[in-house]
């Protein structure tokens, strides 16, 4: 590469960090604020629907000023028609976290009982089964769907166009982006409400990137999203504090 389309590339990879940058920060503010709005007023939980049109909305609003057809986006969202392609995206989601689930399982176990001291007791998920799927649906249409689709859809795809694919993992082709991505998914849980163990987020969202690089889209990696999401939900219920 010569030097000046180094510096070239350089000065778009700069450009495209700073535009994403600017986008995270914005679209959190705002999720925030409507978080506080909520909480504070107490206002109907209807209002919380405007976090995932948010993370949804603003990257096809950055699109268009940018002058970019999101629909070009290669994000493979099927129809609602068409099942069986949700079907497929559903199985890989599922087959990827059980494949994950052992080894999740005993790294759960341990931090809860060396590190905080709880006591484990197995029982089935809190409160009631219609609790359970409330909490299935909010994580799979309210959380994993609108991050995944912020995230990986445009986050990576648009860094992806600036750091090639260089590296491969299991037979998956990815770049710089995963990791750029992920650093941006656990710290952005952070602009909305700090918590310590935000950091750990960032190994389950390479998995999630990597699902992206493996589909070519974002449907198969909202699902292992909120199966994750769904299983610390209800694997949190077997732990009390001793």
């Amino acid at each position: 590469m010569t030097e000046k389309a180094l510096e070239e590339t350089t000065d778009s990879r700069r450009r495209v960090l700073v535009e994403i940058t600017f986008l995270w920060l914005l679209t959190n503010w705002l999720i925030w604020g409507v978080v506080r709005l909520h909480d504070g007023l107490q206002l109907n939980s209807a209002v919380l629907a405007l976090v995932p049109c948010l993370f949804i909305y603003a990257p096809v609003l950055l699109c268009h000023l940018r002058g970019v057809d999101s629909y070009t986006y290669p994000l493979w969202v099927p129809r609602l028609t068409d099942g069986g392609a949700w079907g497929r995206a559903l199985g890989r989601g599922a087959k990827w976290f059980l494949i994950l689930l052992l080894p999740w399982l005993l790294a759960f176990h341990a931090y809860e009982t060396l590190f905080l001291g709880a006591e484990f007791v197995f029982r089935l998920p809190p409160e009631n089964w219609t609790k359970l799927l409330e909490n299935v649906a909010y994580n799979i249409f309210y959380v994993a769907i609108a991050e995944e689709f912020f995230y990986r859809g445009y986050v990576q795809t648009r860094l992806n166009e600036v750091f090639p694919k260089r590296f491969q993992f299991g037979g998956i082709t990815y770049g710089h982006s995963l990791w750029i991505t992920s650093l941006f998914f656990a710290f952005g849980h952070s602009l909305v409400s700090v918590q310590w163990w935000h950091f750990s987020i960032f190994f389950p969202s390479l998995l999630f990137g990597l699902m992206r690089e493996r589909t070519g889209g974002v449907v198969a990696a909202a699902f292992l999203h909120a199966f994750c999401n769904i299983g610390a939900y209800c694997v949190q219920a077997w732990y009390v504090a001793a």
